[in-house]
């Protein structure tokens, strides 16, 4: 008779090892939790607020001069975000332009226009025909924007000389005199 090598071979059962289960499931508690908290921080967007300092920023104006809010501490700043896709910042920038010839021999006010999700050709048309002569710059990936918090265009910040916000227009001005009622607003 010929032994065949087909022999059922039983081992015996492998023990869990316990250790290694709870570390694996405490990386996989681990790895959710941390995926939770930097959701949950990406997801808080939190707006400036009145009262509070404005982080600094720079931005590059459309004739190469670099802007630092920094730079300006102990003037007024007014941050107008507008595009020139933008129906209502159309009359809001020849009333832009016509404050800021009022307040701008005084030297104690800047004006930065920020120019939102565009493009450099029709933004530099925006500026000629609106005889624009305060600084504007693109917001290259969106950057400044972002700090912001922006919920669309045209959004103006007011800026004091202490470098907190003092106040926040959200659509565009009604007038020149809202404007300049806005602009008093730095001085609170």
């Amino acid at each position: 008779m010929v032994e065949t090598e087909n022999q059922n071979v039983v081992s015996a059962p492998k023990k869990n090892n316990p250790i290694g289960f709870y570390i694996l499931g405490a990386l996989v508690i681990a790895l959710i939790v941390m995926i939770g908290v930097w959701m949950n921080k990406n997801s808080q967007v939190t707006r400036l607020e009145v009262g509070h300092p404005v982080p600094d920023f720079s931005i590059t104006s459309f004739d190469n001069q670099a802007y630092n809010l920094s730079e300006y501490k102990g003037k007024v700043v007014l941050v107008n975000f507008w595009a020139s896709w933008c129906a209502t910042c159309d009359e809001e920038g020849y009333m832009l332009e016509e404050v800021w010839n009022e307040v701008q021999p005084g030297g104690q006010h800047l004006f930065l226009g920020v120019d939102y999700v565009d493009t450099q050709d029709p933004a530099l048309k925006f500026i000629s025909s609106h005889g624009v002569t305060y600084p504007n710059g693109p917001d290259l990936g969106a950057n400044i924007s972002k700090m912001f918090n922006i919920t669309g265009v045209p959004e103006t910040f007011l800026i004091g000389k202490d470098g907190t916000l003092k106040a926040i227009q959200i659509g565009a001005f009604a007038s020149a005199d809202d404007l300049r009622a806005f602009l008093a607003k730095a001085d609170n």
